[in-house]
């Protein structure tokens, strides 16, 4: 009978250290993954719209520098501003482009897209006063020339509408 009570009291002693350690080492991971957030988590991405800069000299409007930007940052902290991040990201777009005037948006090899990148980068994390935005991701760069920005090669590219009325015979 004491073997009994002694089996028992073992197992239900090995029963509540293994679910002590258990409940230990699955916290620990939360807390840590919450603490270094990664690539692959904790971290958002958001994209912006298309940021459109009008590039001009001497009041003549050249054409129009297009960017759309991905960018990942915390999500937490990214709620928790009270400006958007993304026109924080459009204010520094426009900051860099007109504080940079050898930059040619007509000829493409003269933009260095790395340095680019990171200049918005950190523009927009020296403005917080924190590194909140982690990376920022280039989805599309374009320069539209202004005799092209009316034109109908870029109207052709929304959908036409389509008529369900019976034609009508002239």
């Amino acid at each position: 009978m004491i073997k009994f009570m002694v089996a028992a009291l073992w197992i239900s002693i090995a029963t509540t250290g293994a679910l002590l350690y258990s409940f230990q080492s699955a916290q620990k991971p939360q807390d840590t993954a919450e603490a270094e957030a990664t690539a692959f988590q904790g971290l958002d991405y958001v994209k912006t719209g298309i940021i459109s800069v009008p590039v001009f000299d001497r009041g003549k409007v050249y054409g129009y520098f297009l960017v759309r930007l991905v960018f990942t940052a915390e999500g937490k902290r990214l709620a928790a501003l009270k400006l958007p991040a993304e026109a924080l990201l459009a204010d520094q777009i426009y900051t860099q482009l007109y504080a940079s005037p050898e930059i040619d948006f007509t000829k493409r090899d003269d933009l260095d897209i790395d340095s680019f990148r990171e200049s918005i980068r950190t523009g927009v994390n020296e403005r917080l006063g924190e590194e909140l935005i982690r990376e920022v991701l280039v989805e599309q760069v374009d320069f539209l020339p202004k005799d092209e920005a009316g034109s109908s090669s870029i109207s052709q590219s929304a959908p036409t509408p389509v008529s369900t009325a019976a034609p009508t015979g002239h």
